[in-house]
């Protein structure tokens, strides 16, 4: 049955990439929710100061290196700490843009792909192990993009394949992870008026990348937390494995 706080009251949640565009719209929808969240974001980012923002009590946060797997473990302590846990939402990502496939460096791909696709694997992995030792079912919400199905364009063509990476970890995991009642979900945007999206564009590429979208503009990030929190929730306990497109439109299969 549906209920305004989708189970989500007086649970923690933990955000990855909190302080980011989009992250920071999840982090304020889960705690007009009633979750306790924890948001993680890389060293200098302003955590503390969108936590002195959020409804509600309880949330903490976390500066750490998600390529470095050695701090996923604590990061699942803490949230049980706070509450327990009910989802983990992946928000965290990188994009290097190149002009053309001919300037992608190996350091672009191995920055790309280890914190887009190898920190995701084992974030996903240790969260489930925090789930299954808790005793609890629990939600786990990753972000791909919709260049998983595009294949980017130009020099975003490393970021688009750790994106389809995600895709296919997710399946993966949903299957292996439902015998321990943790759903894995993953959220697929299309073009969103955040930095990562609009920086190091010209005015003219924007334009021609909004002219392709349906609904005639970029997503809010604010667009993306709605999305987030169903699938986090109680509202979605019978779907895991899938793939959500929120495109306005662009992307549509």
């Amino acid at each position: 049955m549906w209920r305004s706080d989708s189970g989500l009251t007086g649970k923690s949640v933990v955000v990855t990439g909190a302080a980011g565009g989009i992250g920071k719209a999840v982090v304020q929808g889960l705690a007009e929710a009633g979750a306790h969240v924890l948001l993680v974001d890389i060293p200098g980012s302003p955590v503390e100061e969108i936590i002195s923002g959020l409804a509600g009590t309880g949330h903490k946060s976390l500066q750490l290196d998600l390529s470095q797997l050695a701090n996923h473990k604590g990061i699942f302590e803490l949230a049980q700490e706070m509450a327990p846990m009910a989802a983990f939402v992946h928000c965290a990502a990188v994009l290097r843009r190149r002009s053309t496939v001919d300037e992608i460096t190996e350091d672009d791909w191995d920055f790309q792909i280890d914190t887009n696709l190898k920190a995701t694997f084992f974030l996903n992995r240790t969260a489930r192990d925090s789930f299954r030792k808790a005793g609890t079912k629990g939600s786990i919400v990753n972000f791909s993009s919709q260049g998983w199905w595009t294949g980017g364009f130009g020099g975003s063509v490393v970021y688009a394949a750790s994106k389809g990476g995600v895709v296919t970890m997710t399946k993966g995991l949903a299957r292996s992870f439902a015998p321990d009642g943790v759903r894995v979900n993953s959220v697929s945007p299309g073009g969103v008026d955040t930095q990562m999206m609009v920086g190091n564009q010209t005015p003219e590429a924007l334009a021609g990348f909004v002219s392709m979208i349906p609904l005639g503009r970029l997503a809010t990030p604010e667009e993306l937390a709605g999305p987030v929190i169903f699938l986090a929730s109680d509202a979605s306990s019978y779907i895991t494995g899938a793939v959500l497109n929120v495109s306005g439109g662009q992307l549509m299969y």
